[in-house]
């Protein structure tokens, strides 16, 4: 499906959907709202389904794998060849997110959207080598930008059509970080000091070669802060293209999305900034150790349910915060009500 056939089948949550689980939530014998963000994001994925049987059973995680060309410029702590390396990983289960997929029971589907070599991982949705070293020009045209979103809403048409009713985010790209960064940079109008991480852990100097790598990369492209997909173009990745596409497709198919952290954070502020209905059917799972996450957090409206300091990637936050969600449709679905207690509802009191 192209972009903006995409776009224009986006639509507004299910207001008259939600109202009634609101109703549901007040109605369960416990003081009102005591469960918290639990009932508004359940309240949430009834509005995004329209249906008041909440079931998040059949889950993927989507890993987007894409290489950069920045890595050239000393950001990061290990080669590119690593990529390949963890793509290859997820599809023989050896990651962690893998093991934690396992016990959760999410699918993982990964993608190859811009690898620098081939792998095992499938390809029909490549859309280039890897990017280009934006400190010299633009990562990609505005075309492979827009291909590589297109890959995610694919993927999200794609599985939405084999039953899956929750999709969790992952990535993997050496370099993502410092392509988060810049493209965090831009869109919040905030400088790259405040907006840049020490990503997979890099040294002290390590850290000031990614900040002027960045700074470098801004200076040299002058990406369009009004436009998020030039600058996702011009100092993104095609992992983030790829993963603010599967926003972008839960949107168009009525499938809630989660996010991991600042990476997939990132990528949801793209689809938020090119169709900010979108935001309304994705779920923040955790803050990453990452600096920027609160901002782009906050920029968004979202709040996220887990602070544990987490900064791995690969979807494994968005995997550790499945369990709060199915817990949260377990007690919608099966709670009883102050009837059945013959008890008097709580009311709300101003």
């Amino acid at each position: 499906m192209k972009l903006q056939e995409a776009l224009e089948k986006i639509r507004p949550l299910d207001e008259k959907a939600m109202e009634v689980a609101r109703r549901r939530w007040d109605s369960i014998a416990k003081p009102l709202h005591s469960l918290g963000k639990m009932e508004d994001l359940i309240t949430q994925i009834v509005g995004i389904t329209s249906c008041q049987n909440v079931d998040t059973s059949k889950r993927a995680l989507i890993a987007m794998c894409a290489d950069n060309g920045v890595v050239e410029e000393g950001v990061t702590q290990t080669g590119q060849e690593i990529t390949a390396r963890v793509a290859d990983g997820f599809l023989e289960g050896i990651t962690t997110v893998c093991a934690m997929c396992r016990k959760w029971d999410v699918d993982v589907h990964p993608v190859d959207v811009g690898i620098a070599v081939d792998t095992n991982v499938r390809t029909d949705l490549k859309v280039a080598y890897g990017t280009k070293n934006m400190t010299k020009g633009p990562a990609m045209t505005r075309e492979e930008a827009i291909k590589g979103i297109e890959s995610g809403i694919a993927m999200a048409e794609e599985l939405k059509a084999k039953g899956y009713n929750i999709l969790a985010t992952g990535e993997m790209g050496i370099g993502n970080t410092t392509t988060s960064s810049a493209v965090a940079s831009v869109l919040l109008g905030q400088p790259v000091e405040e907006m840049t991480g020490r990503g997979a852990g890099l040294s002290s100097e390590g850290l000031v070669r990614k900040i002027h790598a960045i700074k470098k990369a801004i200076e040299v492209n002058q990406p369009d802060p009004a436009d998020a997909i030039d600058v996702l173009a011009k100092v993104g990745g095609l992992d983030i293209a790829g993963l603010a596409g599967v926003f972008l497709g839960g949107a168009v198919f009525r499938i809630p999305v989660v996010m991991d952290g600042f990476i997939s954070c990132v990528a949801a502020m793209i689809a938020g900034d090119i169709c900010p209905e979108a935001l309304n059917y994705a779920i923040a799972s955790h803050v990453s150790r990452e600096p920027a996450t609160h901002l782009v957090l906050q920029h968004m409206g979202k709040e996220a349910v887990l602070h544990a300091d987490m900064c791995l990637g690969e979807g494994t936050g968005a995997i550790a915060f499945l369990p709060f969600l199915d817990l949260g449709a377990y007690l919608y679905n099966t709670m009883s009500t102050f009837d059945a207690f013959q008890m008097d509802q709580y009311e709300e009191l101003v």
